[in-house]
């Protein structure tokens, strides 16, 4: 375990490997943990370093706000810190929007970028996440924080094949707090990246399981359109969770993308 200082809090994050690095980004709601397998395979080739948002995982929670766009910074805080000047960065869901927000905004930061499962744009999220990111529904889902948990719990096997998940699900959900759970998801349904992916350079890939219901299963399609040279992914039998429905086919096209050699502009 393993841990910096930064400007709003405590960032927790685990490595693994040894190589050139890599950083991996978890979604809303999630972990570091979600990313276990994946540092085995990768670190087999590369440094891998998978990060906590803030209010997520271990990471600090005494924060007053927990935007998308203070993730963003952090990326860049994190990087900073190590000596890290450039890397691929590869983000599931939120983290994945995360990871291109940092190649628009710090495009000296990111080598390459993959995204999985992600929204392009805030209103592709399930009716239900949106109505999450309202302060009085989020009060009342924390009000009733143990009937959530069950809820959520019952609700597992239908968005991701994993039976591990129920149980990394609940552990991840025991350690956010009503701010970090609302304003992330609050600001997340208003991202919409469409107007500056143009401004995206490097390397990009997509991986999309055709069975999320999470977030819309096409987002691919406006990832292509701001960015054509693109490489798509597309998983029949995956849901929101690729790399824990599908985790070899997953891993194996990661690394495969991560192992090009970028051409020289």
């Amino acid at each position: 375990m393993s841990s910096i200082t930064t400007d709003q809090g405590i960032l927790h994050y685990e490595v693994f490997g040894r190589g050139r690095p890599v950083i991996l980004l978890h979604g809303w709601l999630g972990s570091w943990g979600l990313w276990q397998e994946t540092m085995t395979f990768l670190g087999r080739s590369y440094r891998t370093y998978a990060l906590d948002f803030w209010g997520f995982g271990e990471s600090g929670t005494k924060r007053n706000t927990y935007n998308v766009q203070d993730f963003i910074s952090l990326v860049d805080q994190f990087m900073e810190q190590l000596g890290i000047q450039q890397a691929p960065l590869v983000g599931h869901s939120m983290g994945g929007t995360v990871s291109l927000s940092v190649a628009i905004q710090y495009p000296h930061r990111a080598s390459k970028v993959v995204v999985i499962g992600s929204p392009i744009a805030g209103s592709s999220l399930a009716l239900a996440l949106k109505f999450a990111g309202y302060r009085p529904i989020a009060w009342l889902l924390f009000t009733f924080f143990p009937l959530f948990r069950a809820a959520m719990r019952l609700a597992s096997p239908f968005i991701c094949r994993d039976p591990r998940f129920p149980d990394m699900m609940d552990r991840d959900l025991s350690r956010t707090t009503l701010e970090s759970f609302l304003v992330s998801i609050a600001t997340l349904r208003r991202t919409d990246l469409r107007p500056n992916l143009g401004k995206i350079g490097v390397p990009v890939m997509g991986m999309y399981g055709d069975r999320d219901n999470i977030v819309h299963p096409r987002q691919w399609q406006p990832l292509l359109q701001g960015v054509p040279h693109a490489r798509i992914e597309r998983f029949s039998r995956a849901g929101h969770f690729i790399m824990l429905d599908e985790p070899q086919d997953c891993m194996t096209k990661l690394k495969d993308f991560l192992d090009e050699p970028v051409e020289a502009k």
